[in-house]
């Protein structure tokens, strides 16, 4: 009897024992999900590849809603790469994808074409359709995002003698100027530009031939590696509902927290309860013998 008393409370310590040290575990499990890795500099040599990803598009007047950047007709490689992102990032829509856009360190270039595309009538009006929602595109450089306008709506009113002439004109921006900032072999600051010049008029016909186009430049500055973020800390391109969106995130891990922590205790009181009988049983048991 004494040898099975033994027994029933090693195994009684033992699991006590393992759902207090399992407690414990679930939000800093939960918290080292959602953050994501600390950004280490990066060091490039001239010439060498500096990658850019299509991240996402959305209206501007609701930074919540988003898709992915190619659900857009843009040139996109045969076969995506996606690039690896954190929770933290998948949470917020990040969804990283490598393009076709070749930028090499401390190399200008004056124009480049991306590809030559035939919109069909179907992205013609998906396109359109973006335009008209005052859609933006995120893109990123060495972890540091880059925001444009698809493109721009144009309202015209033309008052003859007896008629009025009431137009939209949907203008998609085919070329992209690409400013980089650099300190030694790091980047700094990138800011992309449309060249109005250079842009395709939506509304003449359902199908178009485009040029994708492209240019970089290359300009030197003086601030530090550790500072490149302070920028982005006092400007933001996305109205003030993206903090909102992420508060809610936050308030929802706080739920599953709580509701976690309350079913471990109903769960610890369930097996505590049945560690009670079993002894209970071990007990009357000895005692019978």
């Amino acid at each position: 009897a004494g040898a099975t008393l033994t027994l029933a409370d090693s195994a009684r310590r033992r699991l006590c024992s393992g759902m207090r040290s399992l407690a414990p575990a679930w939000p800093v499990l939960l918290v080292g999900l959602l953050l994501p890795p600390a950004a280490s500099e990066t060091s490039y040599e001239k010439g060498s590849e500096v990658v850019l990803y299509a991240n996402k598009v959305g209206p501007f007047a609701n930074p919540n809603e988003v898709y992915n950047y190619y659900k857009l007709p843009y040139c996109a490689p045969q076969e995506l790469e996606y690039r690896r992102e954190d929770l933290g990032a998948l949470m917020k829509g990040d969804r990283a994808t490598k393009t076709l856009y070749q930028i090499r360190f401390l190399e200008d270039v004056t124009a480049r074409t991306l590809c030559k595309a035939t919109l069909s009538r179907d992205d013609t009006a998906r396109f359109k359709a973006a335009i008209l929602d005052d859609y933006y595109f995120e893109l990123m450089l060495d972890e540091l995002p880059i925001w444009g306008y698809v493109g721009e709506l144009e309202a015209k009113s033309i008052n003859f003698a007896r008629a009025v002439d009431n137009s939209t004109r949907y203008f998609l921006f085919t070329h992209l100027d690409f400013s980089i900032a650099y300190n030694g072999k790091a980047v700094i600051e990138v800011n992309v530009t449309a060249d109005p010049l250079q842009r395709l008029d939506l509304s003449t016909k359902d199908s178009h031939q485009v040029d994708f186009s492209y240019s970089v430049r290359w300009i030197k500055s003086d601030v530090p590696y550790a500072e490149r973020m302070g920028r982005y800390a006092q400007y933001s391109f996305l109205p003030q509902s993206f903090e909102i969106h992420w508060l809610s995130i936050i308030n929802s891990f706080v739920l599953v927290l709580l509701l976690t922590g309350f079913l471990a205790i109903i769960l610890m009181r369930v097996l505590k309860n049945d560690v009670s009988r079993y002894m209970q049983q071990a007990d009357l048991e000895g005692e019978e013998e």
